[in-house]
């Protein structure tokens, strides 16, 4: 089977990319997704709060989802659920298998990575305890009570700051459990502020800062973990120990972008972010295989993915037209900052502004991000706070790079 463009992953990110690609007339392209159903993550997101961007409303998960399912169909966009990709090759040869056809191949023109992400589990944390019943990531007890309707339990603790902790310390509390605290070893939330805000102070949750579980105790179910305070180096501090009785334990500890595909068709990939190095088109280092959403980089926003993936799909259908990618100027993450998406620029085939997207590694207060072509700040913007939690964004202009032809590097930093 020959296809012009596959999309894989049926999630926010890869029905974006399709659509875009579609209006810009590529008529053969195909999703491919392994869920029964496509929106991936959003449809155990009952929440409101999606959709503020792109739709200027506030949407469910599944209503924003929905939105782009429908434009899908109403393009005709082909999408194959139940499909797992075993393989992709350099060449863009794709493995798949599904329970009617069994094994596919598919030889594509170009290919969307849009596989999203998955959470870190417990094995990744190496608490000590024993490996009771009770302990479960954030997101699948989210999916326990959205889309199963059962409880993971009822006196509840949650490890991890990061914004489905957040989300599920207020779902869990609504279902009539008790959150008795969210903890965290930074000083710092990982989640949005709003979530804080929304989740846990409207609700009267405590958030531990600074703090880790040290213990796990249970026999056949959860019974109590230890929490004990942190210091600078993230090492608990003795005697600051505190004994929490619960049955449910949730991890949310960080979420990790699913490349293993990426990894097996030979796209580099970040050590910083885990998802694949990619260009201004958000390219690959392998011709005809772009990558967006959160198997690039961990969104905040879905509405950010959603923007990112359009441009996958419109970078995608120039490439089908002929558009190769050259050499471009490195984007380095400078003083402060963590990553850039994208890590290369090259200027001539820059469009429009350019948007580079990252995140810092600490709380900012009163500083401010500079960009610098060269050794000269092109580029400085005031901020009040800066926190890991919010990614950050500054947009270069098409003109910046015609005023300094010579630049080799283009840098980002945190700065007074």
């Amino acid at each position: 089977m020959k296809k012009e463009l596959v999309v894989i992953g049926g999630g926010p990110a890869g029905l974006a990319a399709a659509i875009r690609a579609r209006e810009l007339g590529v008529s053969d392209i195909l999703i491919l997704e392994r869920d029964s159903a496509p929106g991936g993550i959003l449809n155990q997101c009952v929440h409101n709060g999606f959709g503020l961007h792109t739709f200027r409303e506030e949407l469910t998960g599944p209503e924003y989802a929905q939105r782009f399912i429908g434009r899908a169909n109403e393009l005709g966009i082909e999408i194959r659920l139940n499909t797992m990709v075993l393989d992709i090759d350099p060449q863009r040869k794709i493995t798949a298998v599904d329970p009617e056809n069994g094994i596919l191949e598919i030889e594509a023109g170009a290919i969307v990575l849009a596989m999203g992400c998955r959470e870190r589990p417990r094995g990744a944390l190496n608490i000590p305890g024993s490996r009771c019943a009770g302990i479960f990531t954030a997101g699948t007890a989210q999916r326990l009570v959205n889309i199963d309707g059962r409880m993971p339990g009822r006196k509840v603790v949650i490890l991890g700051s990061g914004d489905i902790g957040l989300i599920m310390a207020r779902r869990m509390t609504l279902e009539g459990a008790k959150v008795h605290a969210v903890v965290e070893l930074m000083p710092y939330s990982s989640g949005l502020k709003r979530n804080i805000v929304q989740c846990l102070d409207d609700f009267g949750i405590p958030l531990l800062l600074s703090h880790t579980i040290t213990k796990i105790t249970g026999r056949d179910r959860l019974e109590s973990v230890t929490v004990a305070q942190v210091d600078e180096k993230r090492c608990p501090v003795p005697g600051t120990e505190q004994i929490i009785k619960c049955d449910t334990l949730l991890l949310s500890v960080g979420l990790l972008p699913e490349n293993e595909l990426s990894r097996k068709c030979g796209v580099e990939l970040s050590p910083v972010t885990g998802g694949p190095v990619v260009n201004e088109s958000l390219q690959t280092n392998v011709p005809g295989v772009f990558a967006c959403g959160n198997v690039l980089h961990v969104h905040d926003l879905v509405d950010n993915v959603s923007k990112e993936s359009a441009l996958a799909g419109e970078k995608a259908s120039a490439y089908l037209k002929g558009e190769v990618s050259g050499a471009g100027i490195p984007v380095t993450a400078g003083e402060g900052v963590r990553y850039t998406v994208p890590s290369s620029i090259d200027p001539v085939r820059l469009t429009g502004p350019e948007e580079i997207r990252f995140r810092v590694g600490g709380v900012y207060k009163d500083s401010g991000l500079s960009v610098y072509f060269g050794g000269e700040r092109v580029t400085h913007l005031k901020k009040r706070i800066l926190t890991p939690g919010e990614m950050e964004t500054v947009i270069v202009k098409p003109e910046t790079f015609e005023k300094y032809p010579d630049c080799k590097e283009i840098t980002i930093k945190v700065e007074k």
